[in-house]
């Protein structure tokens, strides 16, 4: 996973300027039928009439890499999402700042009843 441009800002700040960076309380995943890049410009899934929204993701940390410590499971599908090709990570259940994002392993298409899930450890953000 990459950091945002919004996080690696505020690591570089919190780390060599001292300013103070508050983590979330609570970090949120999100799904992008395009690339969202470092500034948070991708498509993410549409929230109108989709029944999209997104969800709480809870992580441990070993070593330099976090890990999902439960599945994230996304609501049944109440129209077509498009292929979802990305997930980002997010400070606020809408609107807020991206944290970090990828690309899936594989793409995904959903429609209409369909219920995207990431199981508990299978989303890593790794810091190399």
């Amino acid at each position: 996973m990459s950091f945002s441009n919004y996080l690696e800002t505020e690591l570089l700040d919190h780390v060599f300027t001292n300013s103070a960076y508050t983590s979330p309380t609570t970090v949120y995943v999100s799904l992008h039928t395009a690339n969202p890049d470092e500034d948070a410009s991708g498509a993410e899934v549409s929230t109108s009439g989709t029944a999209y929204a997104r969800q709480a993701g809870t992580f441990s940390v070993s070593g330099n890499t976090a890990t999902t410590t439960a599945a994230v499971e996304f609501p049944t599908a109440t129209a077509s999402y498009g292929t979802v090709t990305h997930v980002g990570i997010w400070d606020a259940s809408s609107a807020g700042n991206m944290l970090a994002y990828a690309a899936l392993t594989a793409s995904k298409t959903i429609s209409t009843g369909d219920v995207f899930r990431i199981p508990t450890g299978d989303l890593d953000i790794t810091l190399d």
